[in-house]
């Protein structure tokens, strides 16, 4: 279940927190979104399969948000959300069960 569960929860949670910061014009309102999902993610995966896969797969998703600010100066804001969110979707699958 967890496998499926993660990386929904990553990409939803990447994905929502640029369409929330999009929509209403308030970054922080998408750093919240972003923030609530990661505690999320950290703590199934912390249950299920351990601290140290739930730290990885929390970097993992941090490391994406960070990099879809340059990528987006490539490809396109909407693009590089996309791309990010299911380049940690892979991972994070992976990661999610012992």
């Amino acid at each position: 279940m967890q496998r499926l569960l993660v990386p929904a929860l990553t990409s939803a949670g990447l994905l929502g927190g640029y369409g929330v910061a999009r929509a209403t014009g308030a970054r922080w309102a998408g750093g919240v979104v972003l923030g609530a999902v990661g505690a999320a993610v950290a703590t199934v995966v912390g249950r299920e399969a351990g601290a140290w896969r739930a730290v990885a797969v929390t970097g993992t998703y941090l490391v994406a948000f960070g990099a879809s600010h340059p990528l987006a100066k490539r490809l396109g804001a909407w693009q590089s959300v996309g791309a990010v969110a299911a380049a940690t979707a892979i991972p994070a699958a992976l990661l999610a069960e012992r």
